[in-house]
Formats: C-alpha cells, structure tokens, sequence
C-alpha cells in the first residue's frame, strides 16, 4: 500500500503501534528524551534563519506531500526530501520501536520527520561514502545515540561508522531479515540493502528509474555486474533509489529508445507526477527491466541508435550508454 498526503503533519494519524513503551530500552530514557526533545527545539530556533535563507532541503517542489508505504505488516516507511533532489528513507519498526534512516545527506529534514513522529532513531543505514548520503550522520549519531551501518570497504569514508557489513551478509532490522548486497561501479564500497520479507531494496546511486550512477570508481563490468545482481530479485520489488532524477532520465532513455511503448506510457506518467511537483519513486523492478536502458543493453534499438556493434558485450554496451547519458 502507498499513500501519497497532502501535509506533513498527515502522518500523525497513522495507527500507532500498542508497543511504543518498547522504545524505553534502559531506566530515565523518558528523561533523556525530554531533553532530547528540548535540544531538538534549540537546534531547529538556531537554524530556522539558515534552512530558510538556503531552503535547501525543500528545493525540488515535494515539501507539500510526505510519502508513506507499508513495506509489510510492521514496517512502514517515510520519504524524506533531502538538499536539492535526494532522498532518505525513514524506516519504522511499529512493533518494536526500532528506527532507521537510509542515507541522510542532512540531519534537520530527518530530526523534522522523527519530531512529528515522536520517536527515536536507532540506525543510520548508508550505501556509500558520498556527502550527499552521509552529511546528516554525525550530528544525528550525536542527537540520538544512532548506530551507524555501512560497507567494510568504506570503513575509513563513512562518517562515525560503526558496524560494518560485506556482501551477503544478513543483518536483522527489527524482525526483519536485510541482505546486504555489494553493488560497485558508482562507487568502489556501494552496497544495496534488500528486505526480502517486503520486496523492496533501498539502491542509493547504482539504480536509479530509467538510470544507474555515474560510473566514478567503477568499471562498465562492475556496474552491469551490481545491476544483474538487483535483476535476480523478484519483479515486483519495489526500487528506492537516492535521487529524484527519473524526469531527466526518461528524456534520454525516450532519445534512444523511441519505439518502446512501455517507455512512452511511464514518460508520460513521470512527467505528470513532477509536474506536480510529485515524486516517481519508489518504482518497481519489473518497470524498470521493460524501460531502463542500463538494464536493456542487448536492445536491437538502442544499439542501433549509439553505433553500439552486435558484436559488443553488454559491459561494452553499458559503458557507452553511460557515456551517451553523461553528454546528454
């Protein structure tokens, strides 16, 4: 189920879980919570002149609406408009209390949306080193206690890390079972988080809709290869991806792809959404595989349209798309 609402404070009247007391995991939280909220208070009066001199993080047209899905019969999530078109996601374990968020690049949208929701963060959950998933660490890990996740190959990148986790290994949030899955090529130490149990996969800035990421640490084998690995998971997983980028990505993929109808019609759709000022994520694995170019690199049309040989590999492929995409 996804619900897209028309104000912040919609998510108030969600149903509260019967556990929330599960949230005081040690004597004198509620004090320390108190306080917590007070600190909260003096931060957002100390930065209320920045954020609305830079208003960065409500800059890409999505602060009127708040994004909710129930991933599964505990889980829900929260889209958390971020700097000028990324994204985090706001994880809550209703059962048990638990807390994450996925790649906050700044710490003030994501303190908003836990004050509103008047609950804790527990985890920070990262898929790479790059500032734009990672600004709001340390400042949240300072606030809230956090634990910080992310790649063992990024050990020394990623802002007050501290667990580390490698391909395959399976990390349990709550209930419910994460299989850490290593997707290089964007960067050298990016990892996808996949819930199996709610068919969806959080993949930063190696699959985007209609894309994947520059390639700057990575090869063209690198990537194909961390895309073929999201292609197993089954068609309906659901995509949430860093960036709101699927505008531009669908005029590319329409530049090289003309023909393909199913293209035409999800065009048509995101271009509806953003013009009003809608997001296009999450999207689904099975929408992606008919549409995305990076994940139809052996498409007659597409080769044909970038002077790719039939001869070439579809890592040879790839790397010429993303070169197209880079110059486009």
């Amino acid at each position: 189920m996804r619900v897209i609402c028309t104000a912040p404070c919609a998510m108030a009247s969600l149903p509260r879980s019967g556990t929330r007391r599960e949230l005081c995991l040690w004597p004198g939280l509620r004090q320390l919570c108190l306080r917590k909220n007070l600190l909260y208070g003096f931060m957002r009066f100390l930065y209320l002149p920045f954020k609305t001199i830079h208003g960065v993080s409500r800059s890409f047209r999505v602060s009127h609406f708040c994004s909710f899905s129930m991933l599964s019969s505990s889980l829900q999530i929260e889209m958390i408009p971020c700097l000028g078109d990324n994204y985090a996601y706001l994880l809550h374990d209703v059962d048990t209390g638990t807390v994450g968020v996925v790649d906050p690049s700044e710490a003030l949208p994501v303190i908003d949306a836990l004050s509103r929701r008047n609950i804790n963060l527990t985890y920070i959950l990262n898929t790479h080193h790059h500032s734009d998933h990672t600004g709001g660490n340390m400042e949240l890990k300072e606030i809230y206690g956090a634990k910080v996740i992310g790649c063992s190959i990024d050990r020394d990148r990623i802002p007050g890390i501290d667990i580390v986790l490698n391909d395959g290994d399976k990390w349990m949030f709550a209930g419910h079972e994460v299989l850490v899955m290593e997707t290089p090529g964007h960067t050298r130490g990016h990892v996808s988080f996949y819930f199996p149990g709610s068919r969806a996969i959080f993949t930063g800035d190696t699959l985007f809709s209609l894309s994947c990421g520059k390639l700057f640490e990575g090869t063209p084998e690198q990537m194909l290869s961390s895309l073929e690995k999201i292609m197993s998971l089954p068609d309906d997983t659901s995509i949430y991806c860093g960036h709101e980028y699927t505008l531009s990505n669908s005029k590319f993929a329409l530049s090289i792809e003309p023909s393909n109808r199913a293209l035409q019609s999800y065009a048509s759709q995101v271009a509806h959404l953003r013009n009003k000022g809608l997001p296009t994520i999450p999207t689904t694995l099975k929408k992606e595989k008919l549409c995305n170019p990076f994940l139809r690199t052996s498409n007659r049309e597409i080769r044909e349209s970038l002077d790719i040989p039939a001869t070439a590999t579809d890592a040879e492929a790839l790397g010429v798309i993303r070169q197209a995409k880079d110059n486009f």
